[in-house]
């Protein structure tokens, strides 16, 4: 069984005993969460998509760890003017250990 759950403005497809990283997530290392935004639920050939939500579906993961992904270069320049900006950003994650989804 597997779900295609919304967090952080993203869109993710789930399914039990798999790990992702999603955008971070104010919660403990270890705590348990449920994602009540579920917009779609599949089962072999069955599929089941919510308008926009599938109503009493859910998917239970556990907060595994908190971090930064790799850094992002930002460099900008204008040619001949003797501008040059130098930058970068390494965005937050919260990586999610998916336990059970239900329908």
């Amino acid at each position: 069984m597997y779900a295609v759950i919304k967090t952080g403005g993203k869109q993710y497809k789930v399914a039990a005993g798999e790990k992702i990283k999603v955008e971070q997530i104010a919660a403990d290392v270890g705590q348990e969460i449920t994602i009540d935004q579920v917009l779609a639920v599949g089962d072999g050939a069955d599929l089941t998509v919510g308008t926009p939500l599938v109503a009493g579906a859910s998917v239970t993961a556990t907060v595994v760890s908190h971090g930064k992904h790799d850094k992002v270069r930002i460099f900008k320049m204008r040619r001949r003017k003797h501008y040059q900006r130098h930058g970068g950003h390494r965005q937050t994650y919260t990586e999610l250990q998916i336990s059970a989804v239900s329908a």
